[in-house]
Parts: C-alpha cells; sequence; structure tokens
C-alpha cells in the first residue's frame, strides 16, 4: 500500500520558462510522502518536453486543451491518490518547511493553511472570518483533505478566483474548518494572471457569497465598508 500523504498539482499552459524549477523545488523537500500532478493545456512553447524529462518523478500528467486554471485542477481531481491536496502555481517554488508541515495533516475535516512569502514579505498569518470574507487566503498556502473535492469541484465560471470562492463556501460547510500552521511553504510569483486581471464574475457574486456562507455580521462589515470606501470616492 503506497504511504504518499501529499498531491502537488501544478497546472501549465506554456510554462517552459519556470516548470522545472518549480519541480526541482519540490524533489528538493526531505520528504517522500509526496506524489506530483501535471496537467498542461496543450502548451507549444516546450512545455511538454520539460515535462516528459521529468517523467519518472511525475505521477501523473496529460498535456491537452481546457477552459482554464480551474477545468484542469478539476482534472487533477480525478486522479489523486492521497489524502491531501496542495496546488502550486508553475512560477511558483516550494521552501523546506513544506516537509515539516506534512506530518501536522491529521484532521480530514480541517483545511490546513500556513503562509507564502509574497513580494519578498512572509504572509498572511492567521485570517480572521473577516479577512477570510473580504480578501481570502493565498492558494499557494492552502493544504485541502481530499475530501472536499470529494464534495465539491472549482467552480469555472470564475476564471481567476474560483479558488477564492472555494473557500467561501467552504467555510459556511459545517463538515469543515480552517487551521493555520505557522510554516512558511512557498514562495508565490506575483505575476501570475490573479495578480494583473480582475474575475469580474466573481466581483458580481461576492457579496452574495459572503452574505451565505460568513454570515449577516460579517457580510454587514463587509457591505457597509465597502459602501464607505464608495463615498469617499465621491
Amino acid at each position: 500500500m503506497d504511504n504518499r500523504q501529499v498531491t502537488v498539482v501544478i497546472v501549465t499552459y506554456n510554462a517552459a520558462d519556470t516548470l522545472q524549477q518549480c519541480l526541482d523545488s519540490i524533489y528538493l523537500q526531505q520528504s517522500t510522502l509526496i506524489d506530483i500532478i501535471v496537467i498542461d493545456g496543450y502548451s507549444t512553447d516546450g512545455t511538454q518536453n520539460i515535462i516528459a524529462d521529468n517523467n519518472e518523478q511525475i505521477f501523473f500528467w496529460i498535456s491537452e486543451a481546457d477552459q482554464g486554471i480551474y477545468d484542469a485542477m478539476n482534472k487533477a481531481i480525478n486522479h489523486i491518490r492521497t489524502p491531501w491536496v496542495f496546488f502550486l502555481g508553475a512560477d511558483d517554488t516550494l521552501l523546506s518547511e513544506f516537509s515539516g508541515l506534512i506530518p501536522e495533516l491529521q484532521d480530514p475535516s480541517k483545511i490546513y493553511y500556513a503562509n507564502v512569502i509574497y513580494k519578498n514579505a512572509i504572509h498572511s498569518g492567521l485570517v480572521s472570518p473577516y479577512y477570510q470574507a473580504k480578501s481570502g487566503i493565498f492558494h499557494q498556502s492552502i493544504l485541502y483533505p481530499l475530501v472536499v473535492f470529494k464534495k465539491y469541484k472549482y467552480n469555472i465560471k470564475y476564471k481567476i478566483a474560483a479558488d477564492y470562492a472555494l473557500n467561501m463556501v467552504c467555510y459556511g460547510d459545517k463538515d469543515f474548518s480552517f487551521q493555520y500552521l505557522n510554516y512558511t511553504i512557498a514562495k508565490y510569483n506575483d505575476t501570475g494572471i490573479s495578480s494583473v486581471e480582475v474575475d469580474n464574475a466573481f466581483e458580481k457574486d461576492k457579496s452574495k457569497l459572503i452574505f451565505t456562507n460568513f454570515g449577516l455580521k460579517i457580510w454587514s462589515r463587509y457591505f457597509f465598508r465597502r459602501l464607505k470606501a464608495r463615498f469617499k470616492k465621491l
């Protein structure tokens, strides 16, 4: 019986400039309990060659057209054999403390999150429910129990913020809770699509998602602060 504990999922599209560095950061981990899955969106820049060159270290990979980042992540879920899942950008790197965190993954009702390095600083520490509703948690800081994805999938209508939306739904689900662990586990590159574009579909639904999953108190605080900010701009 395989004793792997965590699957690191990497979604790629024309990521030849960064993918090998990303993979190498996983190979440098002290833990041997990690599977790697790569879902490629039919790259044309040599990414597929890099994946093939690393075939022996990758548990599963495919390269085919998809409907975006979260469609690719949903595809990966069907091939995971470990009890825990972590999503890493092809231009991000895993840090050594990731291996130290793995033994902490004990409760499948917990969604564990840690810290990331973003713009040369450590973020975000313990996140309050209000901050989670307003701003979310870095995707690269979260380790999900696979049971989350037995119940939910990423909503691909959100092209950039489907992870944010999923976390909202999980917060509102009594079967799950979020727990912070004080490790710094990844370096998040701030040049990806989520850093330079706005997910208009998500922004349209955000207020409703907060109300539904975080309740009236947090929604009211969010709503009135947003209203106050709009008045300041007038």
